[in-house]
């Protein structure tokens, strides 16, 4: 069933209100919900908060557009709350982490298959390699500081091997830099994807961030340092992705398009009824958001959104484990690299990331010294050793 971005209006604005027992309600079980459950939840997080951070900058650029930008932003707000909320206190500041990397791995190995645009799914296949290894670096923190198997939290849907070395990661800013997409030309389907995937990052950005600093242990301090700098460079390239041309309202009508798409998707897929009512909801709220702004669209630009938006949303993104093509990936590009805004192998890799990468790992390797001598197998390291000694 396709859904059509201009004959469905919607709730009303004025219709969208909440209450704090409302926003803040069960969470999800770690172990007995699904484990595409939480990431749906993550990514529609990453995504309202996206939608929080673009319309606060938007009102510094324009005076005329703020009542309505701040009216939907209160609402973007309190469903941020409510899906935030849904992560329950039973998952530790590591755990949430391994959650976190299993998104960016399945979410963008389902877009890099979907985008039309050779260069866009490129720029994905690269980042979803450097996801993949940041989940086997924090999987093996997780093993040594909690004694904990990140396959409880994974369900088997994403492996835990090593992607492209972590400490390999790190590169010049001029190298994370990549083509944007034509506004004029590119498939609506791109435009959304480059949205979405930019939003996710960010949220991982933000969440490391925070949380880094809350650890005693030396080695994960750092760790968490060094990959919030890798997320920063994901967030760097998948934002240059997007057009710098577009005006204001379309990158705003393009963002209620991306959380309606994203609910769209989520409304298909959930397994919990409960957490469904929740996607529906919002949908529908989004929904009213969407067809207000096409309407500031309209009268501020005196242009039809629908030039920008084909008359059905695209296919569901696919909430499933992409096992076999990240294992793909992984055998086949493994050694790319980037110069520039290209995509090479590693020997013609740029010398400014080549210098860079040497001076910040001079130290020492974070990401290096968590793993060292680690390979995931079922249990914990604790339960293994005791294993070896009876």
């Amino acid at each position: 069933m396709s859904l059509n971005l201009f004959t469905a209006k919607g709730c009303p604005l004025e219709q969208q209100r909440f209450t704090w027992r409302d926003m803040v309600g069960k969470p999800i079980s770690k172990l007995d919900d699904d484990a595409f459950t939480r990431v749906r939840i993550i990514l529609m997080n990453g995504i309202e908060l996206e939608a929080l951070r673009f319309q606060h900058m938007a009102a510094r650029l324009s005076r005329e557009l703020r009542p309505k930008l701040a009216q939907i932003r209160r609402t973007e707000q309190h469903q941020a709350t409510m899906v935030n909320w849904l992560l329950g206190p039973d998952h530790s500041q590591l755990e949430t982490t391994i959650a976190y990397e299993q998104v960016a791995i399945e979410v963008t190995a389902a877009v890099a298959q979907r985008e039309p645009d050779p260069y866009f799914a490129q720029a994905y296949r690269f980042g979803l390699l450097e996801d993949f290894d940041h989940l086997y670096r924090y999987s093996a923190l997780l093993d040594r500081l909690e004694g904990k198997d990140a396959n409880n939290i994974l369900q088997s849907y994403t492996d835990i091997l090593p992607g492209r070395p972590t400490v390999d990661e790190h590169r010049h800013p001029q190298d994370d830099l990549r083509e944007p997409y034509d506004r004029a030309t590119a498939a609506p389907l791109s435009k959304l994807h480059a949205l979405m995937i930019t939003a996710a990052e960010f949220q991982t950005h933000d969440y490391y961030m925070n949380i880094g600093p809350q650890f005693a242990d030396p080695v994960a301090r750092q760790l968490y340092a060094e990959i919030a700098s890798i997320e920063e460079q994901h967030v760097t390239q998948y934002g240059s992705l997007i057009c710098p041309e577009e005006t204001v309202l379309e990158q705003w009508l393009m963002h209620e398009a991306v959380e309606v798409y994203n609910y769209y998707s989520c409304v298909q897929q959930e397994t919990n009824p409960r957490i469904k009512a929740i996607w529906e909801r919002f949908l529908d709220y989004e929904l009213g958001h969407f067809n207000t702004v096409a309407e500031l669209f309209k009268q501020h630009e005196k242009r039809d959104p629908a030039e920008l938006f084909p008359d059905d949303l695209p296919e569901p993104v696919q909430f499933a484990s992409q096992r076999d093509f990240v294992r793909q990936v992984l055998a086949q590009e493994l050694d790319l690299r980037a110069n520039g805004t290209q995509f090479v192998d590693k020997s013609k890799e740029s010398k400014a990331s080549i210098d860079y990468r040497t001076h910040i790992n001079s130290s020492g390797s974070p990401s290096e010294a968590v793993a060292g001598g680690y390979i995931w197998s079922p249990g914990t390291e604790l339960n293994r050793k005791v294993a070896v000694a009876i």
